[in-house]
């Protein structure tokens, strides 16, 4: 599990997707491209931004479901916890910060 997520967070495209999520959650690939395309000047493909989005899927970063003709995606930051969970030393797992 860490090998995909370490992977999906590698790529600077994943990273603006995952910061759109964060800024606007329950998008659709169509929302996500534009945002992308306008706010950032990323001129990739639908295809290309889908293929991304199944990265960061199989990573557990996102989260997907269908709701009629549309399907909307929305960040998940619990394996992010995990990855921080997995290098705390002893005296600081479960303190807050």
């Amino acid at each position: 599990m860490a090998d995909e997520l370490f992977k999906a967070l590698a790529d600077p495209t994943r990273r603006t997707i995952l910061d759109e999520l964060v800024d606007r959650n329950r998008q659709t690939l169509f929302e996500i491209c534009a945002r992308l395309s306008t706010k950032h000047g990323l001129a990739i493909s639908r295809q290309g931004v889908s293929q991304h989005l199944a990265v960061l899927e199989a990573a557990g970063l996102v989260v997907s479901r269908r709701e009629g003709r549309y399907k909307f995606h929305d960040i998940d930051t619990t394996p992010l916890g995990h990855i921080a969970e997995r290098w705390a030393s002893p005296d600081t797992r479960g303190s807050a910060p």
